[in-house]
């Protein structure tokens, strides 16, 4: 018990602290280590923020387990069994709210949305991760197109001056089968047609409901990965544990 905790902390301690280098060289690519304010100056999110949060949380818990089962040190042990609870039951509750206030939560999804198409061209990583929910769930802003009218560069006001006025990145663009090289300039002044006719050219459903009907067909699958993590979660806590009860058992009998 002892060497498969062990081991199987030292796997999420490699991978923790391969996210954290990734988040921090990302960030270092960026300027932003030299300039720490950038880090508040982004109006969406700054997709390297996961890399970096989800790489600290799994070096530290990685850390706790593999060094307190190697060293048979409680302390530890107890820390990665009470760190890792809180998070399962952080989980438990944030699941347990999404199903209850589902109507709240697709309102702060929608303004969530419409926070980062604003600051689309401010950050090269939140641009590629929106490029990527738009072409992987085939939609378009938040609710629709229009939503793009909140970008400075996409929006229809007469004082635009720039060639993007009145259009939608390439990834809300409907993609040829037949073209090899992609079109970045598909979606210019594309929502100066009737909506009929933008049809044919770009997504035009948001992307709150299509990521809402994506769950509803991926359910089993979804599913199944949540209760997977939090099964991981349960043998791992219980794991230390026993492994804390065997240790006090043997300095019992000292």
């Amino acid at each position: 018990g002892k060497y498969f905790l062990f081991f199987f902390n030292i796997v999420f301690w490699v991978l923790g602290a391969l996210f954290l280098a990734i988040g921090l060289w990302a960030w270092g690519e960026k300027g932003v280590l030299s300039n720490i304010s950038a880090l508040t100056d982004l109006g969406g999110l700054d997709p390297v923020w996961l890399f970096v949060v989800v790489g600290g949380v799994m070096s530290v818990l990685g850390f706790a387990g593999c060094i307190g089962a190697l060293r048979e040190n409680t302390f530890l042990l107890k820390f990665f069994s009470v760190f890792l609870g809180l998070i399962f039951f952080l989980e438990l509750a944030t699941g347990i709210l999404a199903f209850v206030f589902k109507d709240w939560i697709r309102d702060q999804l929608n303004l969530f949305i419409n926070n980062n198409v604003k600051a689309y061209r401010d950050d090269i990583d939140l641009q590629n991760l929106i490029d990527f929910a738009q072409e992987y769930w085939s939609c378009c802003g938040a609710r629709g197109p229009n939503d793009w009218n909140l970008n400075i560069y996409f929006n229809c006001t007469d004082l635009n001056p720039s060639r993007e006025r009145c259009g939608v990145p390439f990834s809300c663009c409907v993609r040829d089968p037949a073209e090899d090289v992609l079109n970045t300039q598909c979606g210019y002044d594309v929502r100066l047609k009737l909506e009929l006719e933008q049809q044919g050219s770009i997504h035009t459903k948001g992307c709150v409901g299509q990521f809402e009907k994506w769950l509803q067909d991926n359910l089993i699958i979804v599913a199944g990965v949540f209760v997977g993590i939090a099964l991981l979660q349960i043998f791992g806590i219980c794991l230390a544990q026993n492994l804390v009860s065997d240790i006090k058992a043997v300095k019992a009998n000292w």
